[in-house]
């Protein structure tokens, strides 16, 4: 499976500096773009994002009204997706996140009406649910530690489902936390040579309860068998697309 890793990971790159729009790269572009938007409230279905990733334009029934918000986020979705491309094989670090967040949010003007850092850590408190975030004066020394930790390991598929549980338990930006963070999962999968993990928003409740019990008892097995089968669903869907040399 290595050897079919080190291709996909190849014809992503390929892909990518041709502008080649039929092959993987589109595929895992327009799927990531679309499931890990729409898993935080994205109102564009997949046909949208598709037609907004190939063509720029985006064709809606009667009488449906487009959030800019949505569209924003999108656009700059691919755009993060194409910096994880480009920072394949490079050591994860804290301003490569921070350029993550920054193509992700760069153009979303609700961001800036509210005040929130751009390509920076979050200025103010916030929260997910039950869970304690980390305050904004401790998130570059917690980020900082995180990934030492990380690239200090093995970095197997079980050390990415620890480094995802901890690194969203931080939640280091005001918003778009869940996004690089799934982002981030796809660079160091890819570094590893493993199956990516492209989480999908039907499986949006599997997956925030592992997280969850992950992040309040310590425990990743649920979350790592969870990672594993959304591998499985994500080699079925690009094996074809990937050619062996």
């Amino acid at each position: 499976m290595e050897g079919f890793v080190k291709q996909l990971k190849k014809q992503l790159t390929d892909e990518f500096r041709r502008g080649d729009r039929k092959g993987v790269y589109a595929f895992t572009q327009k799927s990531m773009a679309y499931n890990s938007n729409k898993i935080e409230g994205s109102t564009l279905t997949s046909e949208q994002t598709a037609s907004l990733f190939d063509t720029g334009t985006m064709i809606s029934e009667e009488g449906f009204v487009f959030r800019a918000k949505d569209v924003e986020e999108m656009t700059g979705h691919f755009k993060m997706f194409n910096e994880v491309i480009k920072s394949l094989d490079k050591p994860l670090s804290v301003e490569m996140i921070k350029t993550f967040h920054y193509q992700l949010k760069a153009g979303v003007f609700e961001d800036y009406a509210n005040g929130y850092p751009v390509g920076e850590f979050k200025n103010r408190a916030n929260h997910v649910s039950d869970i304690e975030t980390e305050l904004p004066e401790n998130i570059p020394e917690r980020i900082s530690e995180l990934i030492k930790k990380y690239n200090s390991g093995s970095r197997s598929l079980s050390d990415i489902a620890e480094f995802h549980a901890e690194y969203e338990r931080i939640h280091p930006f005001q918003d778009g936390n869940g996004r690089t963070g799934r982002a981030i999962i796809l660079k160091q999968c890819l570094d590893s040579n493993i199956i990516p993990v492209i989480i999908s928003d039907d499986d949006k409740l599997r997956y925030y309860h592992a997280l969850h019990r992950a992040q309040v008892s310590g425990d990743t097995a649920s979350l790592l068998r969870f990672f594993e089968e959304e591998q499985s669903r994500y080699y079925e869907q690009i094996k074809r697309y990937v050619v062996l040399e």
